[in-house]
């Protein structure tokens, strides 16, 4: 695979992370003199607002194999982001992630490169994810993009601007998606799109959507290259440097610390996923009553209201990207309406979406399909401070719990275990990350799941955004099917 752009240089030849801290540790000392020297740093306390930064540095200071990712990420892109350094919790998932991602944005493709770049920022600004659209807009201009495309939609091509009603329904309500919206974007005449054109750019945006709900999820802070991200201050103690990984920063030596709190939730948790695998063992519902349980819990997801918090995280207006800003989150089935229900065993991503997206964009369904199974069967069989726990049932509860929430069902899934698995705080929090990220609090994180880890937190989270990509995924690779059909 040749890579889109020759100007990259090749990991060989670009900087190690052992020479990344050595320039920091430079800086750090120069900032100390009185040189006439002005030393951005960070305006924020890590890469999270809702973890300690010793927790996260810690990870990637102890395990060999985060360290090792985070090099060659470097490498490659010649900076280390902070929702990579969060991921970083979970290196088998982070080196899927970052492969995933690199060829979307950088590998040969249909889309060129400043194009990806933009359609990013299209997608992220419909969740008012600052932190995402800074990040693309300063690598659309480096790559060429056209500065006057940043004033608003309006500014780009034709061709872009077509995507506006896409990039919101799938944001939003992508059970809406039909084969008439692909007709019209297929059929622009001049402005119109090819087959494989419009893959890469459904993966781009669901990708984008599904990483805001990550981004507000963990509480990331901006990159200190983008705007907002850094200040000209003379450092505090706490104040945070990517340096810290290696100069070793007192704060480090802290292992992690577990939540002091009883541990009762979990093992109230615990023994209902005990009873429920008994109750498995024991009987097997009629396939009518499935049915019946799963709208039972369609219906009640509607009730589960997402959050109105006031402590939201000031976001700058980022509505020239995208069209219709009072377009936002509806229930999937309310009250007057009827939408069908999309059923996996009709169209599936492992039997339909897959090898449609392998055959439109060559590799990228492997890919895909890769990341989607790590973060989903990742496990470390642990739950708080308990060992050698399966946590299958939960895992998929609360991949089902999502798909559910989109009108997507498993016909051979009993949807009564997600009432059992999910209390209602976590599922509002479900909810709000996956439909309306950007008023997810660092409250909201805290509400859920009291005597688990971060690491654990932050895996639940990866589970969410591959649970909401994927549902997006499904309705849109259903709707150019049946297009092509």
């Amino acid at each position: 695979m040749k890579h889109a752009s020759s100007s990259n240089e090749t990991m060989e030849n670009s900087l190690t992370m052992t020479d990344l801290f050595k320039i920091c540790t430079q800086c750090e000392r120069l900032s100390k003199k009185d040189v006439g020297v002005r030393i951005p740093r960070p305006v924020g306390n890590g890469p999270s607002r809702f973890i300690p930064e010793k927790e996260i540095l810690q990870v990637s200071k102890l395990d060999e194999r985060t360290q090792s990712i985070f090099e060659d990420a470097f490498a490659i892109l010649g900076r280390l982001d902070n929702i990579s350094l969060v991921i970083g919790f979970h290196p088998q998932y982070l080196e899927s992630f970052l492969k995933t991602q690199h060829y979307l944005l950088q590998m040969d493709g249909p889309l060129s490169l400043h194009c990806r770049h933009y359609i990013g920022i299209m997608a992220a600004a419909r969740h008012q994810c600052t932190y995402l659209v800074n990040l693309h807009v300063n690598d659309f201009l480096q790559v060429g993009g056209d500065p006057k495309w940043l004033k608003g939609l309006e500014e780009a091509p034709r061709k872009l601007q077509a995507l506006g009603e896409l990039n919101k329904i799938l944001a939003h309500r992508p059970w809406l998606l039909t084969k008439e919206h692909i007709e019209r974007l297929l059929k622009a005449e001049e402005h119109s799109w090819s087959l494989a054109e419009l893959i890469h750019a459904v993966v781009l945006l669901t990708h984008y959507h599904s990483m805001a709900s990550f981004t507000f999820g963990c509480g990331i802070t901006p990159d200190i290259h983008t705007d907002g991200g850094h200040t000209f201050r003379p450092p505090s103690l706490s104040g945070y440097c990517v340096c810290d990984i290696a100069n070793g920063n007192g704060a480090l030596e802290e292992m992690f610390g577990i939540h002091q709190e009883s541990s009762g939730e979990v093992e109230v948790l615990m023994e209902r996923m005990k009873q429920l695998q008994e109750c498995r063992d024991e009987e097997e519902a009629s396939q009518e009553e499935m049915a019946t349980r799963f709208e039972r819990e369609k219906t009640e997801s509607m009730l589960v209201v997402t959050s109105e918090d006031e402590e939201c995280a000031p976001s700058r207006d980022v509505s020239r990207h995208f069209e219709d800003p009072s377009y936002g989150y509806k229930d999937f089935s309310r009250r007057g309406e009827h939408v069908p229900t999309l059923r996996v065993q009709d169209y599936s991503w492992e039997d339909h979406g897959f090898s449609l997206v392998n055959r439109l964009y060559p590799d990228f369904g492997q890919l895909l399909d890769e990341k989607f199974q790590i973060a989903f069967n990742l496990t470390y069989n642990t739950m708080a401070t308990h060992q050698g726990v399966d946590t299958s049932m939960l895992r998929r509860a609360i991949w089902n719990y999502i798909h559910c929430m989109f009108g997507i069902r498993y016909d051979d899934y009993d949807y009564g275990e997600i009432n059992q698995l999910l209390d209602r705080s976590f599922k509002v929090y479900i909810k709000t990350m996956v439909c309306s990220p950007e008023k997810i609090t660092k409250r909201m994180y805290e509400s859920f799941w009291r005597q688990f880890r971060h690491s654990e937190k932050v895996h639940v989270n990866l589970l969410l955004m591959e649970a909401r990509m994927q549902a997006e995924l499904l309705y849109a690779l259903r709707a150019i099917t049946r297009y092509m059909t």
